[in-house]
């Protein structure tokens, strides 16, 4: 009985890949170093692996920004704008990602996007019809080779070619992805016989698009692709997961491929219909662990579970995660200052792998020694989550009614009283709410949380940052500002570091995007606010200018899916909880005199179920618990919130129900073509469509963005525009931060003087 590995976190445990990334962006290192870091970090993850039980690793799973853009390069599906004349190599990739022409010169990066229901960001291929796809760059292989040196037998890890052109945007002329599947297809079977003469014996095929409900289309080039792929001297793990595939199971269960993995975590449902459907000699990789969460697994109701199953199977049942272990932490053995009582609960990337050798365990010797131990330990982990419940916090949600759901008045009056409260001008201009995080501010906290500051020290610092923020944007002319968030950690983990019935980790971190990382809190009990979170730096923030300076809050279902919320109480629930903590620090802002507020709602979308027939059930409650947070303040106070990095058109009516007065949102690397939701729908309130890309070092021209401006301007009625960056500036520097805003809001008044 194998154990699977589906793929590793790849930034190290302390974020060495990060750190080596960026300092080879500021030209601080030569790219050889580069790559002895991700070779260090490639063994060390081999051998964890295979210290665990894994007899194949994966390759594959690394990459140095994206792995969908990794197989991009390999298929040599790399836009003109950001060839070079040479060959693929990983400075393409980078400036595919961070928006640079091989001249040096500014180039559109490719646009970013949500991977499925994961806050994983992938960067969109781009395909032209007259694509041809071909072996261009060699990273698989060579990582393959490098595993084999080290004595382990590899088990390469690709997107699956249907799933790749799912994911993928066309460009040029109109027209159908699907057209691209055969060429698309003889790539593919080069890359199989390559691995093939490596002497690779499994190679990982995921098709994530399974877990959709698909067209016949779509189902039809499922079944094209593998009939096609059969003849591969290797064998293909056709790999699902995020979801049941129970509803393709005639379709999947006649592929011609010599294994198929289950997400049993998300859909424990599916494992007797594709066992029995199973052919006598194919094998079924049974994804027991949550590979998206923090929390041990349950190993003892795992096997009562998949008992059965793996008698009839034996060996051909191998025990692995739900998916990827990339949405883990990497290792619970960096954590030294948890509570003994939530880190038994816990379990990380390294620590997963184990677990899975656990299962086994239990189902080949149950009556061993090691396997009463697993037991006892599983029913010590379930007693103490059972302390953590909060009376008072659960007889309050038990006592809403419709009427805290809702605002005073309608959004036509209220836009009235907020015109003559607030007497914007057209087109006014704001940013989401965070500035630069400079490595004086970092150090300012670093030195803190070790002590080396007073809080009245770190305070009064930190105060000289918010002026200097403030006064900043006044001389840019800002028409609402923002305080800067100088503070704040990261825009969820700072409100878990004060809320009850959370806690957080020192290195829990995640990859969320190239060398973005976060560190979700763990919801490990019922969520209640103590005290006040933020209303202080608004307060002090709004005494120094006569502007409006926004609230600035994170929502509770960004809260919900950017944390490790426990599996055993209900999501709804839980954001419900988090929606009454936010609304309390909403009607203390406003009692403190903050009358335009921001509840960030970037993860609303993520949240989505994969089926669209279960997706009302889901918007039901997050509109709701938006709308809970939100619903508690007079008409005056203007409620904004914020999506970045999702198609709209598909929730634009439940985003519409959250009746938020004014939404920000991520346009620019679309082009605006995202703001088609909002025309076609024609939504009610005022919207903010981002005018240029914060994830890029570029500064946009005042030209382009009053270009996009314009381009805005013809989908949604210029009364109901705002005009702002993408996202949160925390990432750049005001050497970068300043020039844009400058030219953003230049271009706002040429536009004003143009309107009239």
């Amino acid at each position: 009985m194998q154990l699977n590995s589906l793929g590793f976190p790849r930034i190290g445990r302390r974020r060495e890949l990060k750190f080596a990334l960026e300092k080879y962006w500021r030209g601080e290192s030569t790219q050889a170093e580069l790559h002895e870091v991700a070779k260090e970090l490639r063994r060390t993850h081999w051998q964890w692996q295979v210290a665990a039980g894994i007899e194949q690793v994966p390759v594959g799973d690394f990459a140095f920004y994206d792995q969908v853009l990794t197989l991009s390069a390999t298929l040599n599906a790399i836009p003109d704008r950001h060839r070079g004349e040479g060959a693929i190599d990983l400075d393409t990739l980078f400036r595919v990602a961070r928006g640079r022409a091989p001249t040096g010169t500014d180039a559109p990066a490719s646009e970013m996007t949500k991977y499925f229901n994961t806050n994983y960001h992938y960067l969109v291929p781009e395909l032209k019809q007259d694509q041809v796809f071909s072996i261009a760059y060699e990273q698989f292989f060579d990582e393959v080779a490098e595993a084999q040196a080290l004595g382990y037998q590899a088990k390469p890890v690709l997107l699956g070619p249907v799933s790749y052109l799912y994911l993928a945007k066309t460009v040029g002329q109109d027209f159908d992805k699907l057209s691209l599947l055969p060429n698309l297809l003889k790539a593919y079977a080069d890359i199989l016989a390559r691995f093939a003469a490596q002497g690779v014996t499994w190679v990982q095929l995921e098709e994530p698009i399974l877990a959709l409900e698909l067209t016949a289309d779509w189902q039809a080039a499922i079944s094209e692709a593998y009939q096609a792929l059969k003849t591969a001297q290797v064998k293909i793990l056709l790999t699902s997961y995020y979801g049941s595939i129970s509803h393709h199971q005639a379709l999947v269960s006649a592929l011609p491929v010599a294994g198929l993995h289950l997400d049993l975590v998300t859909a424990p449902e599916q494992l007797a219909l594709f066992a029995n459907a199973l052919r006598a000699d194919q094998i079924l990789s049974a994804g027991v662990v949550n590979g998206r969460n923090v929390w041990a697994a349950e190993v003892d109701l795992i096997v009562e579970r998949i008992g059965s199953v793996a008698r009839d199977l034996g060996a051909r049942l191998w025990i692995g995660s739900s998916c990827s272990l990339l949405h883990s932490p990497v290792d619970l053995e960096v954590e030294t200052t948890l509570a003994p009582t939530l880190r038994q609960q816990l379990a990380f990337a390294k620590q997963k792998l184990l677990e899975l050798a656990n299962v086994r365990q239990l189902l080949q010797a149950p009556e061993s020694v090691a396997a009463k131990e697993i037991v006892n330990t599983c029913l010590a982990r379930r007693e103490a989550k059972a302390q953590a419940a909060d009376a008072k916090v659960i007889a309050r949600v038990a006592a809403l009614t419709q009427a805290d759901y809702e605002r005073v008045s309608e959004f036509t009056e209220r836009q009235a009283v907020q015109q003559r409260k607030y007497r914007l001008p057209l087109l006014p201009t704001t940013t989401i709410g965070s500035f630069p995080q400079t490595p004086a501010i970092r150090g300012l906290r670093s030195r803190w949380r070790k002590g080396e500051l007073s809080d009245a020290q770190y305070t009064e610092q930190l105060q000289q940052v918010t002026r200097d923020t403030i006064d900043r944007q006044l001389k840019l002319g800002i028409d609402v500002l923002v305080h800067g968030e100088a503070e704040r950690n990261d825009m969820v983990e700072y409100f878990g570091e004060q809320l009850e019935g959370v806690g957080f980790t020192k290195n829990g971190w995640v990859q969320s995007y190239g060398s973005r990382c976060v560190k979700p809190p763990l919801i490990y009990g019922d969520v209640s606010r103590p005290k006040a979170m933020t209303v202080d730096w608004a307060v002090f923030a709004q005494s120094l200018t006569d502007k409006p300076v926004k609230g600035m809050l994170t929502g509770p279902v960004t809260i919900l899916h950017w944390s490790f919320a426990r599996e055993d109480i209900s999501r709804d629930t839980i954001a419900t909880q988090l929606a009454l903590a936010i609304r309390d620090e909403v009607v203390d802002l406003q009692n403190a005199g903050i009358g335009i507020i921001q509840i960030d709602e970037p993860a609303f979308r993520e949240g989505l179920p994969l089926k669209q027939s279960e997706w009302q059930a889901y918007l039901d409650w997050a509109v709701n618990a938006f709308k809970l947070s939100a619903a508690g303040v007079v008409d005056e106070t203007q409620i904004h919130t914020h999506m970045c990095y999702s198609e709209f058109n598909d929730t634009i009516a439940a985003i519409a129900a959250m009746d938020a007065d004014v939404i920000t949102i991520e346009t620019s690397r679309s082009r605006m073509e995202l703001l088609n939701a909002f025309e076609d729908f024609e939504y009610p309130n005022e919207i903010g469509p981002g005018v240029y890309d914060i994830h890029s070092p570029n500064t946009p021209s005042v030209e382009a963005m009053v270009h996009l401006i314009e381009k805005a301007a013809q989908k949604v009625p210029v009364r109901q525009l705002w005009v702002n960056p993408d996202c949160g500036l925390k990432t750049r520097t005001w050497d970068e931060v300043e020039p844009a805003l400058k030219n953003m809001v230049d271009a706002t008044r040429e536009l004003r003087r143009r309107l009239g």
